[in-house]
């Protein structure tokens, strides 16, 4: 079993490898090549998903790279492989030949392999490598067109903040490594509940920080307006089962060591609801039909978060599988009008996105689903987790109301901008764009199933949660207030947008707070350290250059000149010492004979007088 789970997270990493590093030349093969590795994907995760395999290998002196799937896990990596494959298929007509294909195929791949792996990781070190790896490609996906400055700038921002965030994680691994005898062996995440204090508590912080940075939650969130300037095949992926909901996925796992901290749970609860609310109002304001999805993915992960804090695995699991289908769809309705309209202003839209028929129905279908209306899956997911939220606080649970009505209330605002009528000609759709749209509306409609009672019991029995239910007056008294808000914002969405404060619409100005206290002093301190570089260290490498060369000039004039006559006389005496020695030797044999007894004559001599 530990083969399929290898070949599982192999896949798409090396497919994603070889396109990104081939470059170019494969640009034309790209598209078929990444839909099949994401099609096989999704096959592995399925049977993955069924069989629970776990893998592990050597990494560091006790605490090998640990892999597995339980129900969470699999529910998960199904949902991250089917999004990916719808994503992959439409991005083979959004992005046109000009493009470089490979290369965004390629850091698709990555970026999903690298959610697979933080969703399927059993251990802290292999967590925070595919941690690293899906933070670097979102940056090179938001800033896929690098020749633009400001999307590069966009990309910066993003990146900057979230790893900002994710210091908490290294932060969580250090306290876990130093949390007791175990040592390494404390690496594992189902572990870290049993960490004793101060360790716990300093895992618990690291993990939310990053959890709540990564999942664009208060006060991180501003980052995913940002993210916008990517092509939206990237923010389909990237808003719906990919980076946005590692966080509150990782929240949901380790929701035993939020309960065991004691503090974490209500933290994390409480970051949840606040977001959902601020962000929705956000999303409301917008006139802007991406700014307004991203509002809503903060708002709608929010409540994941939420369901982490308040021990509704449940709830939070249906929450993330059914907002996957419904947010990617809806931003890939935002690319079709974008591509065919040059537009996503709301304003603009209004007359024009019903042009595009398959594209409005599939709009209608993904908002209507995140406003939570009956009998639609996030209606029951909402319900489900606001039940733990009841249970906990009734004040956390008049929060999160309040979150699902903002649901409705910019959902509802955006359908009556795109649903007014068509004032021109109506345009038919791509195969491989409509495909997309058909299948995740399909897959909206289906997960209705998730409201009846049986299946959501058979859902908790796969991710361990809690079976229990909301009350009938909770499903009514939810699903009444979806439809009327929807209906209202129908009627005076416009008018209430074009009223909304401007710091509504520029995300509670967050985002020029992080400019300034955090990407403006990272980007100054990066220019201050390459100029130090540019004056000292390459001064220092060129002098030191400069005198290894006049060194050796003057080894060649001086040393190097007297050494050349020594070795030049040495040579002179060795070859007068040679003809010397040459002289005697005649070949006569009495000549020899006569020299040997002058010379023993002489030493004879010699000898009488020494002595």
């Amino acid at each position: 079993m530990s083969a399929l789970l290898w070949a599982l997270l192999a896949l798409p990493l090396t497919a994603g490898t070889a396109l990104a590093v081939t470059g170019r030349p494969a640009d034309r093969c790209a598209p078929a090549v990444a839909v099949t590795a994401s099609v096989a994907t999704l096959g592995l995760a399925v049977a993955a998903a069924y069989v629970h395999p776990r893998a592990g290998a050597p990494l560091l002196d006790g605490a090998p790279a640990g892999f597995g799937v339980d129900g969470l896990a699999g529910l998960t990596a199904v949902t991250v492989a089917a999004v990916t494959v719808a994503v992959l298929v439409f991005s083979t007509a959004d992005l046109g030949p000009r493009e470089a294909r490979a290369r965004f195929h390629g850091l698709m791949l990555l970026f999903a392999g690298a959610m697979l792996a933080t969703v399927t990781a059993t251990t802290l070190p292999v967590l925070l490598m595919a941690w690293e790896v899906m933070g670097a490609t979102s940056w090179a996906l938001i800033g896929y067109w690098w020749h633009d400055p400001d999307r590069v700038r966009a990309a910066t921002t993003a990146f900057l903040t979230t790893r900002a965030a994710d210091l908490g994680l290294y932060l969580a691994a250090g306290a876990a490594l130093a949390s007791g005898p175990a040592g390494a062996g404390s690496l594992r995440l189902d572990a870290t509940p049993d960490a004793a204090e101060p360790w716990r508590a300093l895992i618990t912080a690291g993990v939310v920080t990053a959890a709540l940075g990564k999942s664009a939650q208060l006060p991180f969130g501003f980052w995913l307006s940002r993210a916008m300037q990517g092509p939206s095949p990237v923010s389909a992926l990237l808003h719906s089962a990919a980076m946005v909901v590692a966080g509150a996925y990782l929240l949901l796992r380790l929701e035993p060591l939020l309960r065991a901290s004691g503090w974490g749970g209500p933290a994390v609860a409480w970051a949840g609801a606040l977001t959902a609310v601020a962000f929705g109002l956000v999303a409301v304001a917008q006139t802007d039909l991406k700014q307004l999805l991203a509002g809503s993915s903060c708002a709608q992960i929010g409540f994941m978060v939420l369901a982490a804090g308040v021990g509704s695995r449940t709830g939070g699991t249906l929450q993330l599988v059914a907002h996957a289908a419904a947010k990617s769809l809806a931003f890939l309705v935002a690319g079709v009008w974008l591509t065919a309209l040059g537009t996503r202003s709301l304003h603009v839209l209004r007359g024009r996105a019903r042009r595009y028929r398959t594209a409005a129905l599939a709009f209608t279908a993904a908002a209507l689903t995140l406003a939570g209306v009956p009998p639609l899956a996030l209606w029951a997911a909402k319900d489900v987790l606001l039940t733990g939220a009841r249970q906990d606080s009734t004040a956390l649970y008049a929060v999160g109301l309040a979150g699902a009505v903002l649901s409705a209330a910019y959902s509802g605002k955006a359908l009556w901008f795109v649903l007014q009528p068509a004032d021109g000609a109506r345009h038919p759709l791509p195969y491989p764009v409509r495909l997309p749209l058909l299948l995740l509306s399909l897959a909206c409609l289906a997960l209705t199933v998730l409201a009846f009672p049986p299946v959501r019991y058979a859902v908790a029995r796969v991710v361990g949660g809690s079976g229990s239910g909301p009350q009938a007056w909770e499903f009514a008294l939810s699903g009444a207030l979806a439809v009327a808000v929807v209906a209202a914002f129908g009627i005076r969405g416009e008018r209430l947008a074009a009223v909304s404060p401007p710091w509504l619409r520029d995300w509670l100005g967050l985002e020029a707070a992080a400019r300034l206290l955090l990407v403006r002093p990272v980007l100054r301190l990066a220019r201050a350290l390459a100029a130090f570089d540019d004056r000292v260290p390459a001064r220092a490498a060129r002098g030191a250059a400069r005198g290894a060369v006049t060194l050796a000039r003057w080894t060649d004039r001086r040393p190097e000149f007297h050494l050349d006559g020594a070795v030049a006389g040495v040579a002179h005496g060795a070859r007068t010492l040679g003809r010397w020695a040459r002289r005697p030797q005649t070949g006569q044999l009495h000549q020899y004979l006569a020299q040997a007894v002058a010379a023993f004559t002489v030493l004879a001599v010699v000898l009488v007088l020494v002595r």
